[in-house]
């Protein structure tokens, strides 16, 4: 990815929001002026109204596989995003969204954790539509 793919991406800005929000819940959210600025901001903001929910989903999916604990707090909230995305969003293509994070999580994850995140994303989307 190229530097202005990456600073315009809006998946990236969302998990850049949302890990600032996690490391310091005091701080405001600001929202830049962008392209998809409303699907930035819903997506941060439902991530975080629902992140108990999510996490509720998640732990009944992903029983064995998820210890939320234990999981790096970027790739919990990569997780929790995705997730949010394909629970609550249901005009945007279960594929569309796996590939985004999978393809975005270049920028934040190592090899082992991108396949660890494509093999998570593909379990939930099969348990969250209803394939």
């Amino acid at each position: 990815m190229s530097s202005s793919e990456i600073s315009n991406n809006p998946r990236i800005i969302v998990i850049q929001k949302l890990y600032a929000y996690f490391v310091n819940k005091d701080a405001s959210l600001k929202y830049p002026k962008h392209r998809y600025k409303k699907f930035i901001k819903d997506t941060v903001s439902g991530t975080i109204e629902r992140e108990e929910f999510i996490l509720e989903k998640l732990k009944s999916i992903l029983s064995n596989e998820f210890n939320e604990s234990r999981t790096d707090l970027i790739l919990k909230i990569m997780i929790m995003s995705a997730s949010f995305e394909l629970i609550f969003v249901h005009k945007t293509p279960i594929k569309v969204i796996v590939s985004e994070y999978v393809k975005i999580s270049d920028f934040f994850l190592e090899n082992a954790h991108k396949r660890y995140l494509n093999a998570i994303l593909d379990k939930v989307s099969k348990n969250v539509r209803n394939l």
